[in-house]
């Protein structure tokens, strides 16, 4: 079942999107593969800890975090990758590992990678381990107004 959140907040919206079940998957390669999506569509939400504070890193599913680019990005060099135990009570509507990429939703800075930009749509885990969420992507970039920058390998 899609978090509840970003359900509301995106049919309140009249948002098109549709969501894509597939079997349980854990990883973003296992996503993309149990959902037939390519892994430069299929976005994967990274925790990143920024000056203390709790962000997203939004990046393709088949990319790894540079933090010396988010570093960089940012401004300082307090970037860090977060624990999952530091961050699951902040998505009580989410599987553990499986938030959307909406940080405006939980109050978070949300930073997309300039490679999901170019993509028409982008699909992400809709807050479990077995649903998808895809979507145009200037839907998207829209409703978070994200931080779009080059931050991947």
């Amino acid at each position: 079942m899609i978090a509840k959140k970003l359900k509301t907040f995106l049919d309140e919206r009249r948002v098109k999107y549709y969501t894509l079940l597939h079997s349980p998957a854990y990883t973003a390669a296992e996503v993309a593969a149990a959902a037939h999506i390519s892994g430069r569509v299929l976005a994967k939400t990274v925790m990143v800890i920024v000056d203390g504070a709790m962000a997203m890193a939004v990046l393709p599913s088949n990319h790894r975090v540079l933090l010396d680019d988010l570093c960089e990005l940012t401004g300082t060099e307090d970037v860090r990758l977060a624990r999952e135990e530091e961050f699951k009570d902040l998505f009580p509507d989410c599987e553990a590992g499986a938030m959307p990429p909406f940080g405006n939703l939980y109050d978070m800075s949300v930073y997309v990678s300039t490679n999901l930009a170019e993509e028409a749509e982008i699909a992400f885990n809709a807050g479990t381990h077995t649903e998808i969420i895809s979507m145009g992507w200037h839907d998207f970039e829209r409703l978070v107004n994200p931080r779009v920058a080059s931050f991947t390998t």
